[in-house]
């Protein structure tokens, strides 16, 4: 058996009447492509002991109605177990995702109950397999710290505390002239830009200008800052391209605005950046965090290498073991890739079984070194396809470099160019031949 999980997180259920219009192996499938597990549990002790023992990337979620089902005491079978006794027994040190029928939600003290008892959502059934998984895949999404957000800042320097702001993974970057601000913000590609009401006094146009650029990034929030109420002027901004107003009543309550806002953008960049199947950067997401990687690599005068994996024969392992398995094979390749990759590469599941990796300040050589040992180490992997019966896949891949290659496109034709030889060569191999550019 592999000594690395399957599946990158984990959800615990206590529940003792199944609450889903579907069936149960219909909800461990659509959890598994969303890379959890559901572990269930009908005994409290149980599911109590699980929670205490768990890892961080772990849901823990209680269905009410489990209540009906349960006893207080062993020994006295007749008393059931109350709302109250559970919440006390659960462990107070996690957070709970309450399940809970259309009758229950009517009840706000209820929700009252809940919400100030270690809650972390809570839900409604009967609901959809698919619809739940999507629910808790996004909690999983919120859960984790994510990206750092980039600020940058246009005012007053007492304004905004960068030091309060970084403890939250957010770096604040001060610009002080408005007429330059949108070459800063192409160069640097930040998450959210806020601006001085007297900065945006002097050049109105400043949204419009951020916004209508072609490569603005839709994520991205422009915000005006107030000194003081002024709705004139806030109507204006809006009018102009910012997304928002906040008024600078008292700085400790613009850095939580601000943390809150840079919370909801780590969410809206993972559903639009990132594979729901293996939390690996989609298409999208690389394109983005590529482009910054190579301006970093020209500004620092650093090298990368490039690479494209793919996995060989997919379609017959489809075919012969179905595409839930292939599924299964995909991600056990994206954690072993991740497994090799470093804090400032980059990897992404580009579509289907193909995996584009980006290593920073990384040589052709060391980069094919790194690729090797990658498929090296998936050829290992021991894969049941049934009782008794185990297989071995492999990948095989292509790499180019950077500044050999000087952008995006040139780099991915030029190792997916690689990566046709490697299949033509007989599969299972990395091919990196030197630059060869017509003149």
């Amino acid at each position: 058996m592999p000594s690395t999980p399957l599946y990158r997180n984990q959800v615990l259920l206590l529940s003792q009447s199944f609450f889903i219009k579907d069936n149960r192996d219909e909800l461990l499938l659509h959890a598994h492509k969303y890379d959890f597990d559901i572990a269930f549990f009908s005994e409290l002790a149980e599911f109590v002991h699980a929670v205490e023992h768990s890892s961080a990337n772990t849901l823990f979620v209680v269905d009410l109605d489990s209540l009906h089902n349960m006893q207080a005491d062993m020994h006295d079978r007749r008393k059931m177990l109350l709302l109250g006794e559970l919440l006390a027994r659960l462990p107070a040190d996690r957070s709970y995702v309450y399940l809970q029928s259309v009758r229950q939600g009517g009840r706000f003290l209820l929700q009252q109950r809940l919400v100030d008892s270690n809650c972390l959502a809570y839900a409604e059934k009967p609901i959809p397999n698919d619809v739940l998984v999507d629910k808790l895949f996004n909690l999983f999404v919120q859960k984790k710290r994510g990206d750092v957000v980039r600020l940058i800042f246009l005012g007053g320097a007492a304004d905004v505390d960068g030091a309060a702001l970084l403890r939250h993974r957010i770096e604040l970057i001060r610009h002080d002239d408005v007429r330059t601000l949108h070459l800063r913000v192409k160069e640097l590609q930040p998450d959210m830009v806020l601006i001085a009401d007297v900065e945006f006094e002097r050049t109105e146009a400043i949204g419009r200008v951020l916004k209508k650029d072609i490569e603005a990034d839709p994520v991205r929030e422009v915000i005006l800052l107030l000194h003081q109420p002024n709705a004139e002027l806030a109507r204006r901004a809006l009018a102009g391209g910012f997304d928002d107003v906040l008024l600078l009543t008292a700085p400790d309550l613009l850095h939580r605005q601000l943390v809150n806002r840079a919370g909801k953008i780590r969410v809206s960049k993972d559903l639009i950046g990132k594979d729901r199947a293996t939390g690996l950067l989609n298409k999208v997401g690389l394109q983005k965090k590529a482009q910054e990687a190579i301006r970093q690599a020209g500004r620092d005068g650093r090298q990368l290498a490039f690479g494209i994996v793919d996995i060989d024969k997919f379609k017959t392992i489809n075919d012969t073991w179905g595409h839930y398995f292939g599924d299964i094979v995909i991600k056990r390749l994206s954690l072993t890739l991740a497994q090799h990759i470093g804090d400032n590469d980059l990897l992404s599941r580009f579509g289907g079984e193909e995996f584009v990796l980006v290593f920073w300040d990384c040589t052709l050589e060391q980069g094919l070194q790194k690729l090797e040992a990658m498929r090296q180490a998936f050829c290992a992997l021991p894969f049941e396809v049934k009782a008794g019966d185990v297989r071995h896949f492999s990948f095989s891949g292509g790499i180019a470099a950077y500044p050999d290659y000087k952008n995006q496109n040139e780099l991915f034709l030029r190792a997916d160019a690689m990566l046709y030889e490697a299949k033509q060569g007989g599969r299972n191999q990395i091919r990196c031949n030197p630059m060869e550019k017509s003149a």
